[in-house]
């Protein structure tokens, strides 16, 4: 299972219909929380997202709809026991105002709550199935965009396993070991096996165009991408550090993008669809105008 669960899409004032920032990724055995706003803990109720399946927790930045939610987030984590540590990134200039929100009120502590402040960009995290990478992007106070990364692989063709007599648990030998040997032929994966790419998906929040957005958008799978303003207001997007939807869907296509997820709103429109017609006019893909409570399905492997 691997699908993006939208917990809330406004951008400073929620509104009547959408939640402050939030995002629950589904990643196989995995559980990232993106960005926990005021309320999220609420949101997860209504998804039927469990404190039980969060193993991370991924602050982009420090202003208050991006990160208000963390208290609720971590009181829930200790209320229902989660078994597992949960690890929390965020930008290590913020340490101050993670440490007033992991302990903003009197509870009983029994989180095992761990801090992994983020220094610089690159790789934050590798494990043999995927790396998490962290860029910083443009908004005035340090805020870094995330992307997960899975490592490549190889997908096994029928008609060259066919061909060289490769069948039953010779196949898992084969994907295991990387050869198996058959009446005293040896073969490897390479012989019967094309590269596969891994999936990637990408999360950037409240930025000006930068280096680090199409650094995280490139070949995304599925990007998820604020799209505070319309073009009309690109004067207010630029002063304030935001972008378009006309911006967000440059990226994509410039970036290879399969699905592009567009959200975090302000509250002066009131039209959804005009943020998927800006959108469609640069970029061919799937567009989603996200809603609270949206799901999205990471889209299947390339070919």
């Amino acid at each position: 299972m691997r699908e993006l669960v939208v917990l809330g899409t406004s951008s400073q004032v929620p509104t009547k219909t959408r939640n402050h920032n939030g995002y629950f990724l589904r990643w196989d055995d995995e559980g990232f929380l993106f960005d926990p706003g005021d309320g999220t803990q609420r949101q997860m109720s209504l998804a039927g997202v469990s404190a039980t399946d969060i193993t991370r927790i991924c602050v982009t930045h420090f202003h208050g709809d991006h990160c208000l939610g963390l208290p609720g987030i971590v009181q829930r984590i200790s209320l229902d026991n989660v078994p597992r540590p949960v690890t929390a990134h965020f930008p290590a200039s913020g340490q101050v105002f993670f440490d007033r929100l992991r302990h903003a009120s009197v509870f009983y502590d029994a989180a095992d709550i761990r801090p992994e402040p983020i220094t610089g960009g690159g790789d934050i995290v590798e494990s043999p199935k995927w790396r998490l990478e962290a860029r910083a992007l443009d908004h005035g106070i340090d805020t870094y965009g995330y992307r997960l990364v899975e490592a490549d692989g190889r997908r096994m063709v029928p008609e060259l396993l066919r061909q060289h007599g490769i069948a039953g648990p010779a196949v898992g030998t084969l994907q295991r070991d990387g050869a198996v040997t058959l009446d005293g032929r040896t073969v490897t994966v390479e012989e019967v096996s094309v590269p596969r790419p891994g999936q990637r998906f990408a999360f950037v929040m409240d930025t000006r165009l930068c280096e680090g957005v199409t650094a995280l958008a490139d070949g995304a799978d599925l990007l998820v991408i604020e799209s505070t303003y319309l073009d009309v207001d690109a004067g207010l997007a630029a002063a304030h550090g935001h972008l378009t939807a006309g911006q967000a869907a440059r990226v994509a296509a410039e970036c290879g993008v399969r699905t592009l997820v567009l959200t975090h709103f302000s509250q002066r429109y009131d039209e959804p669809e005009r943020f998927a017609d800006e959108a469609a006019k640069a970029f061919d893909g799937e567009v989603v105008v996200a809603e609270d409570l949206t799901r999205v399905r990471v889209p299947a492997r390339r070919p």
